[in-house]
């Protein structure tokens, strides 16, 4: 079904399946690379482990990103996060749908029991009015037909934001931030996937899955749009 009158999310240039949201052009420009299953870290091919996750794995196992936090990418992601253009979510999630599908090929990606995405503390949503990563989550599991719960996690501390931090302060910024709720013992998950928009050091993301791990949950992956 051509959807023509939609225009590209990035460069306004007309669509022919309005659907994608991203036109073929603007999204060959999205800095794609082969990259460690574990860490994200960019290779020469793709592959389960780098160097780095052999010698100090994080808390989670597996881990899906679209692209390098770059143009046309960076642009759409803060324009989505702090522009408060929501409607970008349906494309953004399309990118991240299609690189799980791709991870399923090239890191033999198997499919979480759930998705969870990273809460945000309730002053930060009120005040954006809405999760950016809920939104995401949401299309990605009606997608994959997964179940997706933003109650089995929350954000305790209104912590400052990370951006420009370093490794060891965002570390000490997140430390007993989040904290999952003890209903997830029931709900007998024993994989989830994580969705954020942005992976930076992964600080958030360790300190969510040592929440998880102690909940039982035994594999734990990491999809996120962007790796900086």
């Amino acid at each position: 079904m051509n959807w023509l009158g939609f225009c590209c999310v990035y460069c306004q240039q007309k669509l022919a399946v309005g659907q994608h949201g991203l036109c073929s052009r603007c999204s060959r420009q999205i800095y794609r690379f082969p990259y460690c299953g574990c860490c994200a870290a960019e290779l020469a091919t793709d592959e389960l482990h780098c160097g780095q996750c052999v010698r100090e794995p994080p808390y989670w196992q597996r881990i899906v990103i679209v692209g390098r936090y770059a143009e046309p990418l960076s642009t759409l992601i803060q324009r989505f996060k702090f522009e408060g253009q929501f409607w970008l979510d349906r494309s953004l999630a399309r990118l991240l749908y299609l690189a799980v599908r791709e991870a399923r090929r090239t890191h033999q990606l198997p499919l979480p029991d759930a998705i969870l995405p990273v809460p945000l503390h309730h002053f930060r949503q009120w005040r954006r009015s809405y999760n950016q990563a809920a939104l995401i989550a949401k299309w990605l599991a009606r997608w994959l037909n997964i179940p997706m719960r933003e109650d089995l996690l929350i954000r305790l501390k209104r912590t400052p934001t990370q951006r420009g931090l370093s490794a060891k302060s965002r570390r000490q910024n997140l430390k007993n931030a989040f904290q999952a709720q003890e209903k997830l013992k029931k709900c007998g998950y024993k994989s989830v996937a994580l969705v954020d928009d942005v992976i930076t050091t992964g600080s958030t993301m360790n300190e969510i899955a040592k929440q998880l791990r102690k909940m039982g949950v035994e594999h734990i992956q990491v999809w996120g749009l962007a790796r900086t």
